[in-house]
């Protein structure tokens, strides 16, 4: 490879653009870089856009004379798909913020003048391939700007490759240092070696290196195929004879179509020659005023320059119209919405709201939708709003005016879907599914609510109003302003349209508004990935869960709840007759009384309320004593806890239309990034005792299917030796030795085969206790032993391993010094309270800096592994469903016949998400019930 001659302008040279190559190697180039998140004034992503105009103007300026051309991929299936289904099955979805690009790309081909070639069925390579033979029968030198390895075949005297990233030229040479071989042996190499990006099979056990000593002491694939029986090697040669019809397979799939009929002739191609006003036009509309500031206003040239500055202008803030000076209007007729709808295709942004009977989506009723377009420009559409004589606060509306349900949503639905307008909500992921129900699925969408999230953690509220209070000084319209307040509250179809407009559009424009503001932060603060590659992705994947929901027998429930009534019986006799008294045993004041006056026990001690303390931890202390009618208030108060929350509450949680319960889950809840369930909380299920575990026998499949528990095992004691390079404990990973009992053995010094249960168990506790920055105090009172027994043994383990100390010590020193630290995906996980004067509050937040980066890392490698899950089943052709997350574990409801498949599907997924030294294990059962499973 050579540095390129920045200075050639011969009139007959063609420079042929791999443009769908480049936008991704930019897109994924700036991303890396933190400049990946770029925006235009409407809030469209446009980084990679920014990346392929930079490099345009870079050509224009080094080879203005000669003809240029922009080749794209019409489609992602062609005609080597006909030849091997799996071809390129491999390949990730397309980033979400991708999508909206690709318009605008083709667009900026258009301002600079540039033909813009494609065919269906076809690869842009094979279009190359065909100008680059046709051009050489003219004996047209041919420059393709590219790095695409595939397009390396091309290579002659008279064609040659650009890279536009590195400014390098790839010529006869370069290629052979890439491959060992010349450019006319690179397809044979490539069909031996295979390539795991585009799923070309290629033949096992045989790379680049293997490939090219074959072909150059073969010449052809050919030639080597025929005469394999003679190679020496026995692997080798059995692995040709096996796979030699694969081999020939993937050499067809590698060599690029020469011949292709090409919608256009080669002597169309004119010379780079752009029109200087569309131009202009074209990076004003984008806000590219860095590209803007290098073009000279008097000749169609580029100024010399350095290196683009990142995303700092692009990503500036607007100036934005006072929220009071506000353009509000009711969309009730056809023609405006149509014509909102060609604005919102124009400004390739909309902010949406939907407004609705219910907070949950199972069981809301869709009454209108707001948009916002421009800040200050938004609107109302009302859907289902009732009648004046209807209406419960008294107000008639008179006769509404609205468009019908099932039209508006036709009018709605392509824009809602079209892949290059993005779609902005606060906590879309509830409009998601609102909206899902009537058949229109939002894509692409982005979320004020975790962009937030993603910037600041739970360090403020993340709701709209407080977002709306701390960034424009602006308290928005409260929902009691217009629907009521307590026994009078009224849902959202009966509020009044002019209520209604005031307060649901000043909601989707306030979210533009902070999505504006929101947005460029992500990648100054160099935290796009996590949000771009997590969190983002995850909106529709928890959506779709959410609505899928789990089948819950109410027979079972009520059941369980009859025997814990029977249980809960039992005790309170029980206990009665020990404290010789009748009380409320559900009452704490009366349990101190009962327990320290009447009954005499030690240990009591009132609160500043003058009521004696009865939580778990006395109760707890006092049951460990040997005082038995303590451990049956304990049980008592367990049973009973779990027979209100569980047994009673589900049944009423059951959706009469579907049978199934439908959690939610907060993407925003948590400070390390972990989802929470809530209405009703699934994921706090307990599994301790038999009574709690009883409770999962109610989740069950429908007739056909079984229940699927797949879990990470040991998840984060894996990442812990991870993240601290502890050497024994990876190595003991790899070799799937037991952890505890290898720790045992280590910290108490006793040969690994005589280690015994209690040393195992001790083991054990400090292991896991060690990521929660268990104390002393905390691991006797958990093994029963003396405090200085405990500490002991926590000073023994990180004297074995001294790496997880100098880790714990390092996040604590990095949390003082930042207020947050970091998984290993980026997230941030902040500890406000780490530098705190009070010792026990200090504390804390010091445990948490320990733990955060650990548990957090767990979170973001099972949010990756949901994120793929998903279209991974479907490419597969599996109909299981994702339907609950449990902390490290996921819940699937599969067919019968497709339970091997699945579970060998997900749990390669779960155990390859990400590339780690210390490998990850998924643990998989099944059965008829979510008990059985786990």
């Amino acid at each position: 490879m050579s540095p390129t001659d920045t200075h050639t302008s011969d009139k007959d040279e063609l420079f042929l653009i791999d443009a769908s190559g480049y936008i991704f190697r930019a897109y994924y180039a700036l991303a890396y870089s933190g400049g990946g998140n770029m925006t235009n004034p409407e809030g469209t992503p446009v980084s990679a856009v920014y990346g392929f105009t930079n490099m345009l103007i870079k050509l224009l300026k080094e080879h203005g004379n000669a003809r240029i051309v922009a080749v794209f991929d019409a489609a992602r299936e062609n005609f080597r798909n006909d030849i091997y289904a799996d071809y390129k099955a491999n390949r990730d979805e397309t980033p979400e913020d991708l999508i909206p690009q690709f318009p605008i790309i083709r667009d900026a081909a258009q301002a600079f003048g540039l033909p813009i070639v494609e065919l269906e069925g076809y690869e842009a390579d094979d279009l190359i391939a065909t100008y680059a033979k046709q051009a050489a029968n003219e004996n047209i030198p041919v420059k393709i700007i590219s790095s695409d390895k595939d397009l390396m075949q091309l290579v002659t005297d008279q064609v040659n490759m650009l890279d536009p990233m590195k400014n390098t030229v790839i010529d006869k040479k370069g290629v052979e240092e890439k491959f060992g071989v010349t450019p006319d042996k690179v397809v044979d190499v490539q069909a031996l070696a295979g390539d795991s990006t585009d799923n070309v099979p290629g033949v096992p056990g045989i790379g680049i290196k293997t490939a090219a000593l074959l072909i150059n002491e073969y010449e052809t694939l050919e030639n080597l195929l025929e005469k394999a029986e003679d190679i020496k090697q026995k692997k080798r040669r059995e692995m040709l004879i096996e796979h030699a019809e694969m081999a020939r397979i993937s050499q067809k799939l590698v060599k690029l179509a020469d011949d292709v009929d090409v919608p256009v002739n080669i002597k169309e191609f004119k010379k780079f020659d752009p029109d200087l006003p569309d131009l202009k036009a074209f990076l004003e509309k984008h806000n590219f005023k860095s590209l803007l500031a290098r073009l000279d206003d008097s000749k169609t040239q580029i100024k010399n320059g350095g290196s683009e500055p990142q995303a700092a202008a692009p990503n500036k803030p607007l100036e934005m119209p006072d929220i009071s000076k506000n353009e509000y209007i009711l969309i009730d007729d056809e023609d405006t919405l149509k014509s909102w709808m060609k604005e919102a295709e124009k400004h390739f942004t909309l902010a949406i709201d939907t407004e609705t009977t219910s907070l949950t989506p199972a069981k809301a009723k869709l009454v209108g939708i707001s948009i916002a377009i421009q800040p200050g420009r938004a609107a109302y559409i009302p859907l289902q709003h009732i009648n004046g004589e209807a209406d419960l606060l008294g107000e008639s509306q008179g006769d509404l005016k609205q468009i019908p349900l099932d039209k508006a949503l036709e009018i709605l639905k392509p824009v809602l879907e079209n892949s290059a307008i993005l779609k902005i909500g606060h906590n879309i992921k509830y409009d998601w599914q609102i909206l899902a129900k009537h058949g229109i699925h939002m894509s692409p969408v982005d979320d004020t609510m975790l962009l937030s999230y993603i910037l600041d953690g739970t360090s403020h509220s993340n709701s709209m109003d407080n977002l709306s209070k701390l960034n424009f000084d602006h308290p928005p319209i409260k929902y009691e302003e217009v629907a009521g307040k307590g026994k009078s509250q009224v849902t959202f179809d009966y509020v009044s349209l002019d209520k209604a407009l005031d307060y649901a559009a000043e909601d989707a424009d306030i979210t533009l508004r902070l999505h504006k503001i929101l947005k460029p932060r992500i990648a100054q603060e160099k935290v796009t990935s996590i949000y771009e590659d997590v969190e983002r992705r995850l909106i529709p994947v928890i959506a779709q869960m959410e609505l899928e929901g789990i089948k819950v027998d109410p027979v079972i429930l009520k059941k369980m709840s009859e025997d814990f009534s029977k249980k809960l019986q039992k005790l309170e006799e029980k206990i009665h007759k020990a404290a010789g008294t009748q009380f409320n045993i559900g009452s704490p004041k009366q349990i101190g009384e009962v327990l320290f006056e009447q009954m005499g026990l030690k240990g009591g001690k009132k609160t500043k309320t003058g009521q004696y303390s009865t939580d778990v931890a006395t109760l707890e202390k006092l049951a460990h004593d040997g005082e038995d009618v303590v451990q049956d208030i304990l049980d008592w108060r367990g049973l009973s806890k779990l027979k209100s929350t569980y047994t009673d509450a589900l049944q009423e949680e059951i959706n009469p239309e579907t049978g199934r319960v439908h959690t939610s889950y907060s993407m925003a809840g948590t400070s390390t990034g972990r989802l929470a369930s809530s209405d009703p909380n699934l994921q706090n299920i307990p599994i301790r005792t038999e009574d709690g575990r009883k409770i999962r026998k109610a989740f069950i499949a429908e007739d056909g299917h079984k229940i699927v528990s797949i879990d990470y095992s040991q998840v984060e004691l894996r990442l812990i030796a991870e993240m601290a390079g502890v050497k024994a404990l990876k190595q003991a990973f790899k070799d799937n030795m037991d952890i505890h009992a290898l720790t045992a053995s280590q910290v108490f010094d006793v040969p690994f085969d005589e280690v015994d249960g209690d040393l195992r168990r001790k083991a054990k506790a400090v292991n896991f206790g060690i990521i929660y920055g268990i104390s002393g105090y905390g691991l006797a009172k958990q093994l029963d032993v003396p405090a200085h027994e405990a500490a002991e043994f926590i000073r023994k383990y990180l004297d074995t391993f001294h790496e997880i100390e100098t880790f714990m010590e390092d996040q604590k020193i990095y949390a003082r010094k930042h207020g947050y630290v970091k998984t290993l995906y980026g997230r941030k996980c902040y500890t406000p309270n780490i530098n705190a004067k009070q010792q026990n509050i200090r504390a804390g937040s010091e445990r948490a800096a320990i733990n955060a980066p650990v548990q957090g890392t767990a979170a973001d490698i099972l949010k990756m592994a949901m994120n793929k899950i998903p279209s991974k089943l479907k490419d597969q052709k599996l109909d299981a469903k994702m339907l609950l997350q449990v902390h490290d574990e996921l819940i699937f409801e599969v067919p019968d016949d497709q339970l091997d498949e699945t579970i060998n599907c997900v749990k390669d997924i779960m155990e390859n998400i990400v590339d780690l030294d210390v490998p990850l294990v998924a643990e998989a059962g099944s059965g008829l019930s979510w008990a059985e499973a786990h």
